[in-house]
């Protein structure tokens, strides 16, 4: 049976990133961690921080296509010096990137109520250590805000 995404199911997931401590939410489309295709909706509002990271399986690489509000999608490379940066706006041309698996990086909300839906290989794994960004605070530390802000600032 087709399941439409709606305004409704939309609105609800803003909602339940809004009441969230990490200011995101996502709507997972596969039925299980261990699935070999992650589908998902991801809601992040302004505020939310996502420690840069990478995909080093060859098969990860990550898609996002953004249907509501604006996301700055930041590519670094191994020391976090930004290589690129790109600028999804919802409903025009400018609202889909791919990140290539070995690539770390990060996306930041730019607006509230921004959704985008995000395509990559499964299973889940959790990050080994060096996927995660070692040049990037942790969400939890207290760098991590002005960190955050500087991402932002990228858009300005």
């Amino acid at each position: 049976m087709m399941l439409p995404v709606d305004t409704t199911i939309l609105d609800n997931l803003t909602e339940k990133a809004k009441a969230s401590p990490r200011l995101r939410m996502n709507h997972n489309f596969h039925p299980a961690n261990e699935s070999t295709c992650h589908r998902l909706l991801n809601a992040i509002e302004p505020g939310s921080y996502i420690r840069p990271h990478c995909h080093l399986a060859p098969e990860k690489d990550e898609s996002f296509v953004l249907l509501r509000g604006q996301l700055g999608v930041i590519c670094f490379d191994a020391d976090g010096k930004v290589t690129e940066t790109a600028l999804l706006v919802a409903g025009t041309d400018q609202a889909v990137v791919t990140i290539p698996h070995g690539v770390f990086h990060t996306a930041v909300s730019l607006a509230p109520g921004t959704i985008f839906f995000e395509a990559k290989a499964g299973p889940y794994i959790p990050f080994s250590e060096t996927e995660i960004a070692s040049w990037a605070p942790l969400d939890t530390a207290p760098a991590a805000p002005a960190y955050l802000q500087q991402l932002c600032a990228l858009f300005n």
